[in-house]
């Protein structure tokens, strides 16, 4: 089989389409014949060596796809051509993936496989953050870094869903309209006085909560959140806060840092089939839109991983084996 892999770490020069062989399936295993794959930014970060890796050289990245069941192993459940998706399966970037039965996501007839394969990752990303991280409710305004981007969208949409105000953040004229037609109620550009946009527009009491995956913003989203408000810390695309949070203004505003990650909530079969069903009857039904995703062949992954790096990107990028 075809797959995109890499052997050293560093810039997407270092990605190559190789033959390689096709896996073995193990107890629990289905293969799946893979027709769209997500690309991720923690992909990026696997390129790079800063993201923990499963296997040896040549590295195969990837998360997240769908496509038809090309060996079910004898396992009950699943027969060869049955659509499925997943969320969580290492090894993705191939033409052929073996995924655990426990991980395999039936994929309804009105779920195209380019949709699984760009919703499936950010958007059980954006559920569990405004029903989990911090479960938002109608009335509230809601804060949120990168908005502009794939998860920054979906959140905007399902944050409305919910009966809630979006505030967003994004750094170009472009992305801001991107934003504004995913849902965003307003949305102010990092370059300007931003915390100041955010405290006037509420009144100077800050937002209930805080969505903020760039990191090095950390202390900028604790001062436009207000007092018994709380940061839902759940990326680092921006690198570490400097200086650290102070604990003295923390406890003195009664504020609330949380982490997240989807890893923590992707414990069980049954929630992953609850979280995707959600987002599948929410896309069926329209009140999830998500934009067409940019696609790219598989064979050309060094392109996407670079349109990926070029911040040129709104939306999702998948790949086409």
């Amino acid at each position: 089989m075809k797959a995109l892999t890499f052997s050293n770490f560093g810039d997407p020069g270092v990605l190559q389409y190789l033959e390689i062989a096709p896996p073995v399936l193990k107890a629990g295993e289905i293969l799946v014949e893979m027709k769209a794959i997500g690309l991720n930014f923690s992909d990026t970060e696997r390129r790079k060596g800063n993201y923990h890796l499963l296997g040896k050289p040549p590295y195969i990245a990837g998360y997240e796809g769908a496509g038809i069941v090309a060996d079910n192993n004898g396992l009950p459940g699943f027969k060869p051509g049955d659509r499925v998706s997943f969320g969580d399966v290492p090894f993705a970037n191939a033409e052929l993936v073996a995924v655990p039965v426990t991980h395999a996501i039936p994929l309804p007839a009105e779920i195209s496989f380019d949709t699984a394969a760009a919703i499936l990752l950010q958007g059980m990303t954006a559920h569990y953050l405004a029903t989990d991280s911090y479960p938002v409710k109608p009335g509230e305004t809601v804060l949120l870094h990168a908005v502009a981007g794939g998860v920054g969208q979906l959140l905007t949409q399902i944050c409305k869903l919910l009966g809630a105000k979006v505030i967003g953040l994004t750094s170009s004229e472009a992305k801001r309209t991107t934003a504004l037609a995913a849902g965003a109620d307003t949305v102010f550009l990092y370059q300007d006085d931003w915390k100041r946009q955010v405290l006037e527009y509420t009144g100077g009491k800050g937002v209930h909560v805080t969505y903020d995956s760039v990191a090095k913003t950390l202390n900028d989203s604790l001062e436009v959140t207000r007092t018994l408000g709380t940061v839902v810390l759940y990326g680092k695309a921006g690198g570490l806060p400097e200086p650290p949070p102070s604990l003295e203004l923390l406890m003195d505003r009664s504020q609330t840092i949380t982490g997240g990650d989807l890893w923590s909530y992707l414990d069980s079969k049954e929630e992953r089939i609850k979280r995707s069903g959600v987002l599948f009857k929410w896309i069926s039904s329209g009140q999830l839109v998500l934009q067409t995703p940019k696609a790219f062949k598989l064979a050309d992954g060094k392109l996407a991983h670079e349109y990926m790096e070029s911040k040129q990107s709104t939306g999702k990028i998948i790949l086409i084996p």
